[in-house]
């Protein structure tokens, strides 16, 4: 996207922002009658405008918005291939710590109530650690593409298992492997990495699908 300092403040006005974002959208969800997902949809677009009104009044900032649609996980450096780790071993220790706790929420929220668990706290955590999860992604395939690289390899997995922790493994396993496709698809085809990553995810989606809709038969 860019290079040196500015990137480095990019990163970390995004995380603040995300994690504004995320909190926003809790907020409204549960106060108001206006569902997560319609919240998600008023505030991604508002925040999203809000991002590139501010990035047009910059007159000496020169970047190619495409980059910010799409990501450009090429144009990583090694600073910031360390700062991607370090945050994504943070989320991976917290889901392992809460690995109980958030998989009750996800599943039944009112079981967790009714197990005295603390529901609003770990919302708030599982709010953050998504948020934290999409920031980290943008720079590899773009505001565009983060959704699908979330939904996708999840999706796939709950196809294969009903098993969480299986379906977290598998769900990890191809989108590691779709990352290497897509990488080497961008090279030999000279398409967007961002793209070509999110369409190795689309292909194992749709293998699997197909897959077993055979087996259905």
């Amino acid at each position: 996207l860019v290079v040196g300092g500015a990137n480095d403040a990019l990163f970390w006005w995004a995380l603040v922002t995300g994690i504004f974002s995320s909190l926003l959208i809790r907020a409204i969800s549960n106060t108001t009658k206006i569902n997560r997902d319609t919240a998600i949809g008023v505030i991604f677009a508002g925040m999203f405008s809000l991002g590139i009104a501010l990035i047009s009044t910059v007159k000496s900032y020169s970047v190619d918005l495409t980059h910010f649609l799409f990501g450009n996980i090429l144009g990583i450096d090694n600073s910031e291939l360390w700062l991607i780790a370090g945050f994504s071993a943070f989320v991976l220790v917290v889901v392992v710590g809460f690995y109980r706790e958030l998989m009750v929420l996800s599943f039944d929220s009112v079981l967790a109530e009714t197990l005295r668990l603390p529901v609003r706290s770990l919302d708030i955590i599982l709010s953050l650690l998504i948020a934290v999860t999409i920031v980290v992604s943008l720079q590899a395939v773009g505001v565009a593409l983060t959704v699908a690289l979330l939904i996708t390899p999840a999706a796939t997995a709950y196809l294969v298992t009903k098993r969480l922790k299986a379906m977290m493994l598998i769900g990890v396993t191809i989108s590691i492997f779709s990352s290497v496709i897509g990488l080497y698809l961008s090279y030999y085809l000279s398409i967007s990495s961002g793209a070509s990553i999110v369409l190795s995810c689309t292909g194992f989606f749709l293998f699997v699908w197909f897959f077993q809709s055979i087996r259905r038969l």
